[in-house]
Formats: structure tokens, C-alpha cells, sequence
């Protein structure tokens, strides 16, 4: 169910690994309700919904008994879905972004094209291998399948950092502040950013 005019869409997704019900809102003040059984990821996107300005409520249940892969995926392609959605024909639009983040000794960049083009560039490397129950290679997935659903060009860049929650905890700041500016009203655009007429 989209609203155009509000940039706003939700989407119900439920398989045999999880079922997910996710609200998002392109212009909202940062408000987020998370009830997912993957606290670390409720704290990211806490995190990228209020630096993004953008309200997100997602409700999801997975089998987190094997672990946690299949509910971090299909958020991700849940959020990716409704970004698009609520963008509609992006017309006006900045349509890209590059923006840093620093996270006491770890620093984040972010680099959004709202291009139709899904493809996704990642360079990240962590000190440890979990945040908790976390596995931080669920960081990419997450990622991946957003910028595949979302179809936008996303390049993330951890340059650098020593305590792996400063370092995702920058990267998802980064994200909601790079995708901010990517997709606010530039009074200046006629149509869609693009010369080739459409995105």
C-alpha cells in the first residue's frame, strides 16, 4: 500500500523463515517502532530512522533458533521495497549523496545514487566478528538486499575503526543521513534528475 503524495509505503511479507510487517515514511521526524527479534538490528534502525528523519515501524518474527540471517535479509528487502515505493516517480528529488560519520575513534561513509540502477560497493573491516549475538557480516546482507530492493547505487566505507559497534553504528547513522539528502525536494529540479528523462 503506497501514498505517493506522503512518500510513504508498507509492505506484509511473510514465508516459511519469517513473517515481517514494515511501515515507511520518506519524510517523517525520525519516529521508530521496532519489534523484531534481533535487538542489535532494532538499535541500527533506531539509529538510521532518527539521523534519516524518517518514521519506520517494523513487527517481525524469524527463526532466529537457527540464527538470525533470515530475519536481517528480509527486513532489508522489506525496507528496499518501501523506499522505492514511497519514492514513486522521484521527481524532484537531489537524488544523490555522500556523507561521513564519526563514531567516537571509527569513521563511516556513505555514497547514495537514487539511480533505478541497483549495485552496491562495500568496504568494511571489522575487528571482531560478532557484536554481541550479532554476526557483523549480516551487516552486508542487510545492506545488499536494500540496495537491491530499494534499486538505488549504495557504497558504503568503513575507513576506519577499532570497537565494532562504533564502526556498524557510523555506517547506519551514515545511511540514514546520506539517504536523507539523496531523497529531499530540491525546489531547483524540474521533473527528474536525470537527462535521460526518467529514474
Amino acid at each position: 500500500m503506497t501514498d505517493n503524495n506522503k512518500r510513504e509505503a508498507s509492505v506484509a511479507r511473510k514465508t516459511n523463515e519469517t513473517d515481517i510487517k514494515l511501515a515507511f515514511s520518506v519524510d517523517g521526524t525520525g519516529a521508530a517502532k521496532l519489534e523484531t527479534d534481533v535487538p542489535f538490528l532494532n538499535h541500527m534502525l533506531d539509529l538510521f530512522a532518527k539521523h534519516g528523519q524518517f518514521d519506520l515501524s517494523v513487527e517481525a518474527q524469524g527463526d532466529i533458533d537457527i540464527d538470525d540471517h533470515h530475519t536481517v535479509e528480509d527486513i532489508g528487502i522489506c525496507l528496499g521495497q518501501t523506499l522505492r515505493e514511497a519514492l514513486g516517480d522521484k521527481r524532484g528529488i537531489k537524488r544523490y549523496a555522500s556523507v561521513f560519520v564519526p563514531m567516537d575513534e571509527a569513521l563511516a561513509q556513505v555514497v547514495i545514487d537514487v539511480s533505478n540502477r541497483p549495485h552496491f560497493e562495500y568496504r568494511a573491516q571489522y575487528p571482531s566478528a560478532q557484536v554481541g549475538s550479532f554476526s557483523t557480516e549480516l551487516v552486508h546482507e542487510f545492506l545488499w538486499k536494500l540496495a537491491l530492493e530499494a534499486r538505488i547505487t549504495l557504497h558504503v566505507i568503513v575507513h576506519y575503526g577499532q570497537n565494532t559497534h562504533h564502526m556498524i553504528e557510523a555506517v547506519f547513522k551514515a545511511l540514514g543521513r546520506a539517504l536523507d539528502e539523496a531523497t529531499s525536494i530540491d525546489p531547483r529540479v524540474q521533473g527528474v534528475p536525470s537527462t535521460k528523462g526518467v529514474l
